[in-house]
């Protein structure tokens, strides 16, 4: 297993290239920014990318997935859902990503946004057990996202209820290394630390603690962090409106 983290401050973001490095077949999430630092990685790592995935359509910023999957010769990865006008690999929940040795099987994760997505890689070199699952904005160190994207904030709430409810079903041991932390838009209590796992966040994370649906809605729609500037227009382009 090879893992590359990059954080970011402008926007604030996480985005990662993870892989095989016996297999030399790799897949890079959320990427942000110029392309090359991803290529540079993948290269000095002796891996190819074969694809791009974004957790969701993102509306803090313009994503650099549709330019680095062109660049790397990759499949552009979304949710099969994902309301997109341009060619992507349509993934669905329950999917296996093989990545040589390592496998990224997909979760439909909604609620921050209809489409979202989280991944749950495994080492296969090391056990069938899943080792770590990258949230994207569903699940963060601190707290869940903002939900105010899906068609209301109330039922992107209970959408998300749904989703934390299924990542609490894993173990307890498997890292969580979520899309964004401490200064990021997308969630309320982040904290600056950008991994944690399941156990602790079940622990110690106020939203992902509350077990009753309704006490969870009222919670989560009660003081919604405002939408980054632009929210809208970058989601489009996103999407694949015109520039």
């Amino acid at each position: 297993m090879i893992l590359r983290q990059f954080l970011h401050s402008d926007p604030v973001a996480v985005s990662y290239l993870f892989g095989c490095g016996g297999k030399a077949s790799a897949a890079v999430v959320d990427p942000v920014g110029d392309v090359q630092p991803y290529l540079d990685a993948a290269r000095a790592t002796g891996m190819r990318i074969l694809y791009v995935i974004d957790t969701h359509i993102h509306a803090d910023h313009v994503s650099a997935g549709r330019a680095l999957a062109q660049a790397a010769g990759a499949e552009y990865v979304l949710h099969e859902s994902a309301a997109a006008d341009f060619p992507f690999r349509r993934v669905k929940d329950g999917e296996v990503l093989e990545l040589g040795n390592v496998t990224a099987q997909i979760m439909h994760t909604p609620g921050h946004t209809p489409e979202h997505i989280a991944l749950l890689v495994t080492d296969r070199t090391r056990t069938v057990e899943p080792w770590f699952v990258l949230t994207g904005h569903t699940l963060m160190v601190g707290d869940l996202g903002r939900t105010e994207l899906a068609s209301s904030a109330e039922d992107g709430a209970r959408h998300l209820f749904a989703s934390a409810q299924r990542l609490k079903d894993l173990p307890d041991h498997v890292e969580v290394l979520p899309g964004a932390f401490s200064g990021s838009v997308c969630g309320r209590s982040l904290s600056g630390k950008p991994t944690s796992t399941i156990g602790f966040e079940k622990r110690f994370n106020k939203a992902f603690r509350i077990a009753d649906e309704d006490e969870f809605v009222a919670a989560m729609v009660a003081d919604i962090p405002p939408p980054p500037p632009e929210a809208a227009r970058t989601r489009a382009l996103n999407a694949g409106a015109p520039q």
